[in-house]
């Protein structure tokens, strides 16, 4: 219950014999030292980097991108992904959450720095972060959300610049998040740019695997194109575009990808497109989740007395459609639909189905 002391020192065990042997404390110091040396030349060193909105101290233990990672694990917005949906509104314990995809990210992303020699830290960070801007239901938030927002609703910078603005990360943690999309500028980073190939990895693979585990499609159907490249599964898939990414890291000194597996993970994205996110059930339950959410922003800008005080998300002052999309954009699906129905009288017969 208290552990077991002898000498002085307590341990966790009574058979404990964890000796460490000697060797020097690594604070951040060190690590700051070790990243000048081991990086490749146009990684980003955490020295000389850390600057904030707000002007912090640095810490005694963590790198600028360590504590920009832990102050995202530790974060509301990165625990609501446990309820958001990937692919599939109510996911099964066999299917994929937002957190999910943000921790296979965060490992595909990791698995190619460490290859590199690119900083790890930031890597994580930004792969952890990327998506806590994504509202209940899918990128049909980001529809549903567009109608209210002057310059649209894109999850990278909604995430960077109002979800996790109370964090105070450091700038290149949130150019990687707000650039994370191929749609957007590239980013500032070498980091950056590994994240925005890990994620597009990372969701074809795996919205592939659970919709093979759901029968939606047959792992036989995977085009040729795809399969004579990177295989049929997920575990052929990742190893074979993980592998690409550092190769041709190595042959041309940029982030990217030879044609072949550019070619391949191309392929397997259109695949999923035409039998995983446009099939008629999938736009069935996002014209669903654009119906509720924009009525739930509606409400809420009528009714600001029913949000919690504007002080627990990061909206501009005196803007209550802003401050009504931050509130619906932060929710989970199951709340979402739990307010849709208490607040505005919603059949549930009407939401999509648990299963």
């Amino acid at each position: 219950m208290h552990g077991h002391a002898e000498a002085g020192l307590v341990r966790a065990h009574a058979t404990s014999h964890a000796l460490t042997g000697p060797g020097p404390v690594v604070a951040r110091e060190l690590r700051e030292e070790w990243e000048a040396v081991r990086l490749r030349p146009g990684a980003t060193r955490a020295r000389g980097a850390g600057n904030r909105a707000r002007a912090e101290e640095a810490d005694a233990e963590r790198t600028c991108f360590e504590r920009d990672r832990d102050r995202i694990v530790h974060s509301t917005a990165f625990r609501r992904l446990a309820g958001k949906t990937q692919v599939v509104v109510y996911p099964s314990d066999h299917q994929r959450t937002r957190l999910t995809h943000a921790l296979e990210v965060a490992q595909v992303a990791t698995s190619i720095a460490r290859g590199i020699g690119a900083n790890v830290a930031l890597v994580d960070a930004i792969a952890l972060g990327h998506d806590c801007g994504h509202g209940p239901g899918g990128h049909a938030s980001e529809d549903a959300f567009d109608a209210f927002i002057p310059e649209g609703y894109d999850h990278g910078p909604w995430g960077s610049d109002v979800v996790l603005a109370s964090l105070n990360l450091c700038t290149e943690t949130l150019d990687g998040i707000r650039n994370h999309s191929w749609s957007r500028p590239a980013p500032a980073t070498i980091e950056g740019e590994i994240v925005s190939w890990a994620d597009r990895i990372a969701y074809c693979a795996h919205d592939l695997e659970d919709a093979v585990h759901a029968d939606i499609v047959a792992e036989s159907e995977i085009p040729a194109e795809v399969a004579d490249v990177c295989g049929r599964t997920r575990r052929q898939q990742l190893r074979t575009f993980v592998r690409g990414v550092i190769r041709a890291v190595d042959r041309y000194g940029e982030v990217g990808m030879e044609p072949a597996e550019a070619a391949a993970l191309s392929a397997l994205r259109a695949f999923n497109y035409e039998r995983i996110y446009v099939r008629p059930a999938s736009l069935a339950q996002s014209r669903v989740v654009v119906e509720v959410l924009r009525s739930l922003v509606e409400f809420y800008v009528e009714h600001p007395a029913s949000m919690p005080s504007p002080s627990a998300f990061e909206v501009p002052s005196g803007d209550p459609v802003r401050a009504a999309v931050a509130y619906v954009a932060g929710m989970t699906d199951r709340y979402a639909f739990d307010r849709a129905v208490g607040e505005l009288g919603w059949d549930p017969a009407r939401l999509p189905p648990s299963s």
